[in-house]
């Protein structure tokens, strides 16, 4: 009887490859169950080198199969296969997971890089990094990321003068703010988040939006633009921070959530009712009147009105918040703060937020953009 594996380490060679168990080439025989009393777990070597693919091997009678011919070869078992399979998909998911990162930061980058006298502004409201990663979803995150686009503005009329906030949307200078902070004014003097005061122009008013675009004159270089994000993606009970200057405190940042979404707020569209309440003070602590629910609010709006679907928060805002920000915590602009509640008598038990406020929708900015760089439509 001759042996298939010899003790000595030597193999049958030439006419003596064909197995003693099956008399099939060793390729073919080595795929049945190991029958040998070596070890299982160690089948016997080829009878010769295996080459690359597409060569055959040299000096052998026999040619080495690349694919098994037995339909009763032996299933590759589950582990193995599972083992296989392991690094590939591992390389995959890397793969997939570094181009992600590369996208978003490649996004990133590009705003950062462009937006030359554009307005910055993303499709969703949690598609940008404005906020630093290791301070995302922190109100100390935000204000850093975003006040250094946020203005206090002073307006100057024959009525008096009056004191809003405005945001900056790009590099070139442009402001977005209220258009009863602005309205009727004779000379407009904006000063940056670094104490820095600049003249500004009016480009163009929306009275019937309440909305007005400015333009520093002279900008200078360096401006950070705030990026204005999707305010349809907004929902009741997102925390939100208000970034603004109420009663001339430049930069006040305060915090609460979106109370309620598409409240219809009546506001004026005759700048001398808004002149007459900042100048007089009267029960509106100053404040721009406005009307919700058949109720007046600050004072008499005036037979001249309008009303638009604004966002409800509860973070505190204060006279010269008007034209401020309304950020998700993203850092994406979300609304302009337009109108918030003060009580009548405005005692020192009463006075000050309680916590209604309203803010117009960032989305219906970015459409209104274009009329007002026209001049907008009270032009």
């Amino acid at each position: 009887m001759t042996e298939s594996l010899r003790r000595s380490g030597e193999y049958p060679q030439g006419d003596q490859q064909q197995s003693a168990y099956s008399g099939q080439p060793y390729e073919q025989s080595h795929e049945q169950p190991y029958t040998s009393s070596v070890d299982p777990e160690w089948p016997p070597p080829p009878a010769h080198q295996p080459t690359e693919q597409g060569g055959a091997p040299t000096g052998a009678p026999t040619t080495l199969l690349t694919e098994p011919v037995s339909p009763a070869a032996a299933p590759v078992p589950a582990a193995a296969s599972r083992r296989r399979a392991k690094g590939p998909l591992a390389l995959l998911a890397a793969v997939a997971i570094a181009a992600a990162a590369v996208g978003g930061g490649t996004a990133y980058a590009f705003q950062e890089l462009t937006g030359n006298d554009t307005a910055a502004s993303s499709s969703t409201s949690t598609s940008t990094g404005v906020v630093a990663t290791s301070k995302k979803g922190t109100v100390a995150g935000v204000a850093e990321a975003v006040s250094p686009s946020i203005v206090e503005i002073s307006a100057t009329s024959n009525a008096g003068s009056s004191t809003g906030s405005g945001v900056v949307i790009t590099t070139g200078g442009e402001i977005i703010t209220n258009n009863h902070v602005i309205s009727g004014a004779s000379q407009i003097k904006v000063q940056l988040s670094n104490g820095k005061s600049y003249t500004a122009t009016t480009v163009g008013t929306d009275s019937k939006k309440d909305l007005a675009l400015i333009k520093l004159e002279d900008a200078p270089s360096g401006l950070t633009p705030a990026t204005l994000g999707d305010s349809d993606a907004v929902k009741v009970g997102d925390e939100v921070v208000a970034i603004g200057s109420p009663e001339g405190l430049t930069g006040t940042v305060t915090s609460g959530i979106v109370s309620a979404l598409d409240r219809d707020v009546t506001v004026s569209t005759d700048e001398s009712q808004g002149q007459q309440q900042q100048q007089q003070g009267g029960g509106g602590s100053g404040q721009w009147p406005f009307e919700f629910g058949g109720q007046e609010f600050n004072g008499d709006t005036g037979s001249s009105k309008t009303t638009y679907k604004a966002l409800q928060t509860d973070a505190s805002l204060n006279p010269g918040n008007s034209g401020g920000a309304l950020i998700d915590m993203n850092g994406n602009i979300v609304g302009i703060n337009s109108a918030m509640y003060s009580a009548a008598d405005a005692s020192s038990s009463t006075a000050g937020s309680v916590g209604l406020g309203f803010a117009i929708p960032v989305n219906t900015v970015k459409a209104d953009l274009d009329s007002l760089r026209s001049g907008g439509s009270d032009s």
